[in-house]
């Protein structure tokens, strides 16, 4: 496990789509625009989502974190928590 500092937000991306519902096959050669994700680790000075908290981010202020499907955000990059799917 990894442990965010400051005002950093580790988020767990989902699972990349490889088809649609329909079937239809999604080309590799996009860029990743997953924008919804799990926050699995947050820092002293964040204060608006805590661990466990699905979250929508915003898609460019994102930087690679420590695997392929973990990503770093700063807390002011998060738009919203999403509450009962």
């Amino acid at each position: 496990m990894i442990q965010a500092v400051t005002d950093r937000v580790f988020i767990k991306l989902p699972p990349q789509k490889e088809t649609t519902d329909g079937g239809i096959i999604i080309p590799n050669d996009r860029p990743n625009e997953r924008t919804i994700g799990e926050v699995i680790s947050v820092g002293e000075k964040v204060h608006s989502v805590k661990v466990g908290d699905k979250v929508f981010f915003h898609v460019f202020d994102d930087l690679p974190g420590p695997s392929e499907d973990v990503i770093v955000v700063r807390e002011n990059s998060i738009l919203g928590v999403i509450e009962n799917e």
